[in-house]
């Protein structure tokens, strides 16, 4: 039977599929090693864990989760059925964070492939979205998406919505205040730190709105007014373990690529969330689970796309 890792082409095909995956600050915290042409393994990327702002690694584990979800993507548009092992070798090899075998033929159905085509498509957005409600179907849909990877998304109400921008405001002014937060987040957005991160472009310009529907990192392009009511929704876990962190990501990027589907763009409002890590304070427990993002939706413009590693870099021995 062919595998999709017979062949070199093929294993860039996968490669690139999980390297566009969304990133915190985009640092694409991952890499590959590809096992005897049989299991494809993703490892945390120690050099690009943000150690101040995500301490337990959180980030880093949603991050690869993302990943992980566009590897089991391009080959089961390949035709196979991805095997999947999360935390195989948690006291061996603590930075494995998941092994994936190329299991049996398995035809691609219409969903994978359109999902799959829409891995370059989707884009993370900070600019102003339109003062247009998501139709109760489309949200639907994102709440599918999430449970079908073991999460839950929560749509916010217009209260838990200005609870939620208030959080993230005072998040945002305890953080400015931790020089070294500020100096690790310059490293990944300010101009000229590197080759990838978040260049200026993708920053989204000022908003005009207190509190703010968008992350400030420091160097916004310009003002405008944002949507009157930014739509929030919660990513949850019923855990908030490492398996539960890398499920959260996997659900994350199935939502964001069924948002794409209709047209849906999506930003994240995660300060809060930071400042927990950060804090080393514990989440009280909820009924319906632990959060791990927080996603600003709705209907936006076209955005250019963050940059993104080689795939040749993306690979290790």
């Amino acid at each position: 039977m062919f595998s999709s890792l017979a062949t070199e082409l093929g294993v860039r095909r996968l490669l690139v599929a999980a390297g566009q995956a969304p990133s915190v600050l985009n640092t694409q915290p991952w890499r590959f090693r590809v096992v005897r042409r049989e299991f494809v393994e993703v490892f945390a990327d120690p050099d690009r864990r943000l150690r101040v702002s995500d301490p337990r690694g959180r980030n880093q584990y949603v991050s690869c989760g993302a990943a992980l979800f566009n590897l089991r993507l391009a080959i089961r548009t390949a035709g196979q059925r991805p095997m999947v092992w999360l935390l195989p070798s948690p006291e061996e090899e603590p930075g494995l964070l998941a092994a994936v075998r190329m299991g049996g033929a398995s035809p691609a159905m219409d969903e994978h492939r359109e999902l799959y085509d829409l891995i370059s498509v989707r884009r993370t957005s900070r600019r102003p979205f339109a003062d247009q409600r998501l139709p109760r179907a489309v949200l639907a849909e994102l709440r599918v998406a999430a449970s079908r990877e073991g999460a839950t998304l929560i749509p916010l109400d217009r209260h838990a919505t200005a609870d939620m921008l208030d959080y993230a405001a005072i998040a945002e002014d305890e953080l400015a205040r931790d020089h070294e937060y500020r100096a690790e987040l310059a490293a990944w957005t300010m101009p000229g730190a590197r080759y990838d991160g978040l260049p200026g472009c993708t920053h989204g310009p000022h908003a005009l709105e207190d509190p703010s529907p968008l992350r400030d990192f420091g160097r916004q392009e310009g003002e405008a007014r944002f949507e009157e009511r930014p739509q929030l929704a919660v990513l949850t876990t019923m855990g908030d373990r490492p398996v539960d962190w890398l499920k959260a990501g996997q659900a994350l990027q199935r939502v964001l690529l069924v948002a794409a589907r209709n047209d849906v763009s999506a930003s994240f409002l995660n300060q809060s969330l930071d400042l927990r890590d950060i804090r080393q304070r514990r989440d009280p427990h909820h009924r319906r689970g632990h959060p791990q993002m927080i996603i600003r939706l709705g209907y936006g413009p076209y955005v250019a796309r963050s940059p993104r590693r080689p795939a040749a870099e993306l690979e290790t021995g």
